[in-house]
């Protein structure tokens, strides 16, 4: 009679579990708005992490383990976010998260975070005071709320003009970007004539804009998201407001706002983390940027082939770079460990096709940059800073009685 080793039956059995356990796929939770007032915007976001999970699986995935992504609605509500997030760690028992859209939204998620100690990379967060609380477990992968409207100050004073307006939905995020107009108009001697907030939600600017009109600003500044952003616009050509320069964060930047304001959305600057050009476009196109957006043109062409005609907007890669960064992370820790995990992304200090991505010990974004575009016949010319703009600004903006 044959008899098996005790010791050998034992690495077997141990050998087949880990082979099972090789098999199961990495569970990454999170939530997206999908409907609200964040949904054009967070489907952006999803099919960013959508695309980044099917390439990472192309690629034998991490640890040896697929990636699997597991994703609810918020319905663009930060409770519906907070009750996900804790259904998904605790009953769905994910093995690791992904951060909502939006700084409302990832300002109460990442309280959940820090509870279970389960890194957070945040796509689309960029309002300061989120990672300037003592929270361990959260980082941006955005530049701060405060530079989004940088561009347009800078262009505005080197172009001799005097007044600003500063405008912002009265949310956390447009906040501190309007906030960060102001203060940055005023070190560059500018006189903020006007700066006045509205709830979130606000369809009607009337009011708020006859204040502009008496203010008589030569620049317009609207720190807003895509709603609020449109119907602004709309609202300054109903009263004939026409400031110098006229500009927007959130928003404005997304193929949507030209399709929803057709020739209306000519001459609008609008602050972006990330735009399909730059994969081409340095200075005119003469020096490539392959090593600062690394996989950006492979992004582009990946995305038109898995979502045609779904257009790409910032929060679309930086979904994709948060996700990229993330699987990087548990890469180099070899490992799932909260704790492991959270120590190499605090010290990463690399590029991927969103862009550099370097966080202090807070988790804040310190190497990201900003661009700012204009529309121009339909199409978003990158035109601050210098080194990066393919194209000048049309300066002043037209007067609306003298457009075609």
């Amino acid at each position: 009679m044959f008899f098996r080793p005790f010791g050998l039956l034992v690495l077997i059995t141990a050998a087949c579990s880990g082979a099972a356990q090789a098999q199961q796929p990495i569970r990454i939770g999170a939530s997206l708005s999908q409907t609200g007032s964040f949904a054009n915007l967070g489907q952006n976001q999803l099919r960013g992490y959508q695309l980044c999970v099917k390439q990472a699986n192309e690629k034998g995935g991490v640890l040896g383990r697929k990636l699997e992504l597991i994703f609810e609605d918020d319905q663009s509500q930060a409770p519906v976010a907070v009750r996900i997030y804790e259904k998904l760690i605790t009953q769905d028992k994910v093995d690791a998260i992904l951060g909502p859209y939006s700084s409302p939204i990832t300002e109460e998620v990442a309280n959940v975070s820090e509870k279970h100690r389960m890194p957070m990379v945040t796509p689309n967060a960029s309002t300061t005071s989120i990672f300037r609380k003592g929270r361990r477990f959260v980082f941006m992968a955005t530049s701060p709320a405060e530079v989004y409207l940088e561009g347009l100050i800078d262009i505005a004073a080197k172009r001799g003009l005097k007044t600003v307006a500063v405008l912002s939905e009265d949310t956390l995020f447009p906040k501190a970007s309007a906030q960060g107009a102001v203060e940055l108009a005023k070190s560059k001697g500018l006189q903020v004539v006007l700066a006045e907030s509205y709830p979130k939600g606000t369809t009607d600017f009337t009011v708020l804009l006859r204040k502009v009109r008496t203010a008589n600003p030569d620049v317009v500044a609207a720190a807003t998201y895509f709603d609020d952003a449109v119907a602004i616009t709309r609202a300054l050509k109903a009263l004939d407001i026409n400031p110098k320069l006229f500009g927007v964060t959130v928003g404005g930047d997304v193929p949507k706002f030209h399709e929803v304001l057709g020739r209306d959305a000519e001459f609008v600057y609008g602050g972006s983390q990330w735009l399909p050009e730059l994969v081409t476009l340095r200075a005119g196109g003469l020096i490539p940027i392959a090593r600062q957006y690394p996989g950006a043109a492979e992004f582009v062409e990946a995305h038109n082939k898995e979502f045609p005609g779904a257009g790409i907007s910032y929060q679309t890669v930086a979904g994709f770079g948060a996700c990229q960064i993330f699987v990087e992370a548990v890469r180099r820790a070899g490992s799932l460990d909260g704790g492991r995990v959270r120590d190499v992304i605090l010290k990463l200090d690399t590029h991927t096709a969103y862009g550099a991505f370097k966080v202090d010990e807070g988790g804040f974004q310190t190497a990201h940059k900003m661009v700012l575009f204009q529309w121009q016949d339909g199409k978003k010319v990158i035109v601050w800073p210098e080194e990066l703009a393919a194209d000048r600004p049309r300066f002043p903006t037209l007067p609306w009685k003298q457009r075609p």
